[in-house]
């Protein structure tokens, strides 16, 4: 009530303050002189400008300051000193001079052109010396403009009024602002002592609401003064309330109403409201709310919002406070939408089939909430012995093994509220052997997007009942990549752009399925992109040299190098000379195999290969590139040949009349010294030795033998396998250092005799190989034969060896040398008798 009395006084008061404003005005006018009393005048300003000193008197036609433009004459004056005659007066501005002259007194003109100080000095110059006589300063600036968009504000109805205003273009010179401000009957001058050169600002005292005020902004310098229009106002226009504090609070019988609360300051009572989901840019309005009450109906269920309240004092008069601002989401509601839902029937066999589920989630408007799950139950139509059984999955597929029977399918999504309506499908045995769609294509249309079109499968339309497109990236990873999208398409349609999760420079298999009545049919694909590059990289190679050609197998490129569907292939195949042009073989069906077959390629020449990809846009660079080499057909024919003589070799050796018969031959052509007879090792020194000290060795010693150049008497005649060269000179080879025809001490371990029972049997295969291997050391690699040929074969042979030789390189068993003696190395040439008669050797001896 009280608040009542106060608006309808205001409003009395209001209306004689609007209708003499001229009045105040001009009382603000009157009154402006004596507010500014103490600045300078623009009426008042001296004619000259004049600085008295002791040495002279300087003197300007100006005042002090001056506008650019303004033309000054200086003037310098000496007294009457004694000074030399080679002295001279001058005038100097900012350090430069301007004239010079040689009597009493000087004087110049000077246009000002420049804002700001400009200081002239007078001086006498005597040879190298200066002295200052006298000087003045004038100053360059602007008259002050006329102060423009004044206005005054207060924050909350218990602040202080803050007015502002711009000053206009720049002074350059020191210019004093003061707000004069009068109720009608006084007036109060404040002086501005902000440093702020472009906007100009002023706190003053609380005022009263029941008055009427008359602002004006007066400025002034030495070069002018000015005054604002005059602004009219009564506290109530100007005060700006603080922002209201509020709450949402919704009711739980509906999730799309709510009530809106606030509490501002006492006065300010008259709001307004708005509201608008995050997601949009376009507000809900709520104007004049007069309580602190409002609800609101119809909002979106589970959905961030954004409100805002601002409040005034009067309903159409004042500022509105800023923005209030508060954020919730609204709650959740029970799905509305039913589910899209694709399947794919496939049977494992006559009893099982795979039924796989696709769908797509419910949009925001539809879910009105967080999907939690969703639930897939299979219900066998005509099978009562089959129970319907319900399965839950976060996923949007769900893919299952049921007998091969047909199923009612229900898909539900479910958030915290409840669960959607059920969407359903029928699926039926047998219905993956309907026709597929005809003539499907997929063209570019560039924007990711690419344009499906196909004609109906050759069975009647009648049965059908629409089409689903399906794609997914070609060389996707089942584990990595979600579900291929989908969209499903009424029967009249031949055509669909296909937008969503299409990026360009991918490849992408698109398939089209025909709807019947109990499912869909056989699937038609083809390959689609939206827009293409050459790959940025060449497939992987392989060359497999055959017998007249190459094989060459790839593998897919990357697909990110592959930049959209890879159209060919190209094999270049070009002879290491490089002279002539490369062949070129062009491999179009890029998706049947990933092998090429190059023939009739030259034995003994060598090529180079290399391999790329295309696609609709160009082809790529090379992979990696192969240089092969076909042996030629005479080398082939040696190693034939080679392994032929060796096999028959073996077969004649393997039957003993044979053998005997070749052996005689053998010895018929073979050198004399090849058959003399070898000594007896039984009668060799160490032989002797060891029989009388054997009975106190456990093993064999080894001692140290002279070169072969200091042998007195053939006492020992070591038999070793040897791996000689044919061709290389015949070489002694004795114990493991191999310096037969070095002069190097040698040593060796003496065999034992039979004597030894079990230690014979254990030692002689690891002494023979011993001294096997350390011969091989020494000698190049060449075919395998026992070195020593031997003429009597019934006692060159060594006894069975139980025993393992795991660690030891294998030993194979050769059959009877059948070169030719000249390519056989002597081992000795001695004189004296050899027999084995302790030691016998036999093939197998030794482990392979």
């Amino acid at each position: 009530m009280v608040f009542s009395v106060w608006y309808f006084s205001i409003g009395s008061k209001m209306l004689l303050a609007w209708i003499v404003p001229a009045a105040i005005w001009l009382l603000v006018h009157f009154t402006a002189e004596a507010c500014s009393k103490g600045n300078v005048t623009a009426g008042k300003l001296p004619v000259g400008a004049a600085e008295i000193c002791d040495k002279g008197t300087m003197t300007a036609n100006t005042a002090p300051h001056v506008q650019p433009g303004t033309s000054i004459t200086l003037l310098c004056q000496l007294r009457p000193l004694p000074y030399p005659e080679q002295c001279r007066i001058a005038i100097f501005f900012n350090g430069s001079e301007l004239i010079r002259n040689y009597s009493s007194s000087v004087s110049t003109r000077f246009p000002v052109h420049t804002y700001g100080k400009h200081m002239f000095t007078c001086k006498i110059v005597c040879e190298y010396k200066k002295k200052l006589i006298c000087g003045i300063d004038i100053k360059s600036g602007n008259p002050p403009d006329e102060p423009r968009n004044v206005s005054c504000i207060q924050y909350g109805t218990d602040g202080h009024p803050t007015c502002t205003w711009d000053k206009g273009r720049l002074t350059y010179i020191n210019t004093t602002y003061v707000v004069q401000l009068s109720n009608g009957t006084d007036v109060l001058c404040v002086s501005e002592k902000s440093l702020n050169k472009k906007f100009g600002s002023l706190a003053l005292s609380k005022l009263n609401f029941d008055c009427t005020y008359t602002l004006v902004v007066a400025a002034s310098n030495e070069l002018g003064s000015a005054f604002s229009q005059p602004l009219v106002f009564m506290l109530i226009d100007i005060v700006k309330p603080h922002p209201p504090n509020f709450l949402v609070e919704f009711e739980n019988s509906s999730v799309t109403n709510c009530t809106f609360f606030w509490h501002g300051e006492a006065q300010a009572r008259h709001c307004r409201l708005r509201y608008r989901p995050l997601t949009r840019h376009t507000w809900s309005m709520v104007e004049s709310l007069n309580s602190e009450k409002c609800s609101l109906h119809d909002l979106e269920p589970h959905t961030a919002y954004e409100f805002q309240v601002s409040c005034r004092i009067h309903p159409k008069r004042g500022l509105w406070s800023n923005w209030r601002t508060y954020q919730t989401w609204t709650p959740e509601a029970v799905p509305t939408g039913i589910l899209d839902v694709w399947y794919r029937q496939q049977d494992m066999d006559s009893q099982q089939q795979n039924i796989s589920l696709f769908w797509k989630a419910l949009s925001k408007a539809e879910a009105r909430g967080r999907i939690l799950q969703y639930t897939v139950t299979f219900e066998a139509l005509g099978q009562q012995n089959l129970a319907a059984e319900a399965h839950h999955t976060t996923q949007t597929s769900y893919a299952r093994v049921t007998p091969r029977v047909g199923y009612k399918i229900t898909v539900t999504a479910e958030n915290s509220r409840g669960r959607s309506p059920p969407a359903s499908i029928m699926t039926e045995p047998g219905t993956q052997d309907l026709p597929p769609p005809q003539k499907v294509t997929a063209v570019a249309m560039g924007n990711s997007s690419i344009l499906v079109s196909w004609e109906p499968p050759i069975r009647s339309t009648a049965s059908i009942s629409g089409y689903v497109v399906e794609w997914a990236a070609a060389q996707r990873s089942r584990r990595l990549e979600p579900p291929p999208a989908w969209v499903k398409l009424p029967a009249a349609n031949r055509s669909a752009r296909i937008a969503e999760h299409i990026k360009d420079n991918v490849c992408y298999q698109i398939s089209v399925f025909a709807l019947y009545r109990g499912g869909a049919g056989r699937v038609a694909s083809v390959r689609g992109y939206s827009r293409a590059e050459a790959p940025s990289a060449g497939p992987q190679m392989y060359a497999t040299p055959q017998a007249n050609g190459v094989l060459v197998s790839w593998e897919d490129i990357p697909v990110h190098h592959q930049r959209g569907c890879i159209t060919g292939y190209r094999i270049y195949l070009q002879k290491k000379d490089g002279q002539a042009a490369p062949d070129v073989y062009t491999i179009s069906n890029v998706t049947a195999q990933r092998w090429w077959y190059l023939a009739d390629l030259q034995p003994g020449e060598l090529y180079t290969l290399g391999m790329t990809a295309s696609t609709a846009a160009g082809e790529g660079p090379w992979g990696n590139s192969e240089l092969v080499c076909l042996e030629s057909a005479g080398g082939w024919l040696t190693v034939v040949l080679t392994c032929g003589v060796f096999i028959f070799s073996a077969c004649i050796c393997s039957v003993p009349p044979a053998r005997k018969a070749l052996h005689s031959l053998l010895s018929t052509l073979m050198p004399q010294w090849q058959s003399k007879a070898i000594p007896d090792p039984a009668n060799a020194t160490w032989a002797k030795n060891y029989v009388s000290t054997k009975g106190e060795l456990g093993l064999p010693c080894s001692l140290p033998l002279r070169s072969a150049s200091g042998f007195e008497e053939p006492e020992i005649t070591q038999v070793e396998e040897a791996f000689t060269k044919p061709g290389h000179r015949d070489k002694l080879l004795l114990g493991s250092s191999g310096g037969s025809g070095s002069g190097q001490e040698t040593e060796y371990q003496p065999l034992p005799s039979t004597a030894d029972g079990e230690v014979y049997e254990q030692q002689l295969p690891d002494l023979y190989k011993r001294i096997v291997v350390e011969a091989m050391e020494h000698t190049e690699t060449g075919p395998e034969y026992i070195a020593n040929p031997i003429a009597n074969t019934d006692a060159a042979y060594l006894p069975p060896v139980t025993g393992t030789t795991k660690d030891l390189p294998e030993l194979e068993c050769d059959p009877l040398p059948v070169f030719p003696t000249t390519f056989l190395t002597p081992i000795a040439s001695y004189e004296g008798n050899v027999t084995l008669a302790t030691v016998k050797i036999s093939c197998s001896s030794f482990t392979r």
